[in-house]
């Protein structure tokens, strides 16, 4: 990779920390102005979700976000870069290592997995959901009874460290625990020449749980309508707490860990 110009990451998740579909503005303009002036200073704009690449394109412009990312993670792993006429593509040859991971993961961990979906359908009111190319995944009734079948989850992941899975909410999908939000974060990073130092993310559910982590990122945040169990790690991991939902927190986050006008030494 070339010498990148980017001298730091402001790594966010989607939905529930950039936009709020149910709070007014959906993404406040503040904060876009807030990171267009870090950008200016030598930030990479991340978008870090859950959501596929095209979905997260139609998101932006659906919300009104016409500043569009440095970079797209999609499906909590995947990396792109925008190419010419706004074409995304693969960034490294992290994606092709993922796909391959991913197809082994399903392949390997078979008797492990059909022992969960037993579990699942034998002992729960959630579904166990497949798809195409080898996905599986899991529609809980509840966070309280998708608590349970992860704790089952983690039994067999204990034994078979690469077992992992990506949670919003009541939805689980299983994935090769060695690609997440958290270790994309970091390959990126990587791949800029740069490290968790200069790293800030922010998230708001369980699957962001994994970059909100001092190996990913030594700055890391939640807005106000982050679910609980991740407010209480983000605080025992050092953390800013938000007081306000979604773009609106993140604005408070920057100017905690920025201030309002800061020079790019500010972060080193």
């Amino acid at each position: 990779m070339a010498a990148s110009k980017h001298r730091f990451i402001l790594c966010f998740d989607f939905d529930g920390t950039l936009i709020h579909p149910e709070r007014e503005p959906v993404f406040h303009p503040g904060l876009g102005q807030m990171i267009k002036l870090l950008r200016g200073q030598g930030a990479a704009w991340v978008i870090n979700t859950g959501r596929g690449l095209s979905q997260t394109i139609e998101g932006l412009a659906q919300h009104g976000i016409y500043m569009e990312p440095d970079f797209i993670i999609a499906r909590e792993s995947d990396i792109y870069k925008p190419g010419f006429f706004s074409r995304w593509t693969d960034y490294g040859s992290w994606n092709r290592l993922a796909r391959r991971a991913q197809e082994r993961f399903a392949k390997d961990h078979q008797a492990s997995l059909q022992d969960i979906r037993r579990m699942v359908e034998t002992q729960t009111q959630a579904s166990f959901i497949t798809a195409g190319e080898g996905e599986m995944g899991i529609v809980g009734t509840s966070d309280l009874e998708l608590d349970g079948i992860c704790a089952y989850i983690d039994t067999h992941a204990r034994q078979f460290p690469d077992i992992g899975y990506h949670r919003n909410g009541i939805y689980l999908r299983f994935s090769h625990s060695g690609y997440s939000k958290g270790t994309a974060l970091s390959e990126l990073a990587r791949l800029l020449g740069l490290d968790a130092s200069v790293c800030f993310a922010a998230g708001d559910n369980f699957n962001d749980l994994s970059m909100l982590d001092p190996r990913h990122a030594h700055m890391i945040a939640c807005p106000g309508n982050a679910v609980e169990p991740v407010k209480q790690i983000v605080h025992s991991r050092g953390g800013f707490i938000a007081t306000r939902f979604a773009s609106e927190g993140m604005m408070e986050a920057l100017t905690h860990f920025f201030g309002n006008s800061p020079p790019p030494a500010a972060i080193f």
